[in-house]
């Protein structure tokens, strides 16, 4: 069975792929084929208009279903601030314009966060992720609370990810172990689900 992910980020991509082995034993993982959107280079950029995450997810999705006749996923993801009303939500990708960078991005959040104590610093990193294979459109949906750090602090992860302190842990998402990460993470919570999802299907398709 092959799965295309709507994406050319090698994080995410590598990412979903760790995280889908810790969730689907050997016996299922290895009847999937995980492709990305650098196996079709003919498929555009695909704008993010939706006003959210869900509606991102589900629009990346279906184009990519539209173009290459195969079972894809999307992901939508992002923080939310609750000292800044949401914000960057649905733009986190963007918050410091079209063509931001992870550390641009984390700079604009630290800058607009200045003076700001800890303990109102509180988040809520958000994932919707959705599958269309033509008969079937489904999102699941995972958050993961905690709070917006001072200062960037690890090497690992991307996006806010050295930023980000979630409930119950000291470690930000950079510093953890990647195993660590890749089990509490928001992401991780709406992949737990897909996988469930795609072990019920693939064992009814054994059946027969």
């Amino acid at each position: 069975m092959k799965i295309v992910l709507a994406t050319r980020n090698r994080h995410k991509v590598d990412e979903i792929r760790q995280i889908l082995k810790i969730y689907l034993d050997g016996d299922l993982y290895s009847q999937i084929e995980i492709l990305d959107l650098d196996n079709f280079p003919a498929v555009p950029e695909i704008e993010e208009d939706g006003k959210t995450f869900v509606e991102n997810a589900l629009k990346k999705a279906k184009t990519v279903y539209e173009f290459t006749g195969l079972c894809s996923i999307a992901d939508d993801s992002g923080i939310e601030v609750d000292f800044l009303n949401g914000e960057p939500g649905i733009y986190s990708a963007r918050y410091a314009g079209e063509n931001a960078t992870d550390e641009g991005n984390n700079r604009k959040l630290l800058k607009l966060l200045e003076g700001v104590p800890i303990e109102k610093r509180t988040a809520t990193f958000r994932c919707a992720l959705a599958y269309v294979d033509g008969n079937i459109e489904k999102v699941f949906e995972g958050a993961t609370k905690g709070k917006v750090i001072f200062e960037p602090r690890g090497m690992g992860g991307f996006g806010y990810d050295p930023l980000f302190v979630p409930d119950g842990y000291e470690l930000t998402y950079a510093e953890m172990p990647k195993d660590l990460k890749n089990r509490i993470s928001h992401r991780s919570k709406a992949l737990q689900k897909f996988a469930e999802f795609l072990r019920t299907y693939l064992e009814s398709k054994n059946k027969f």
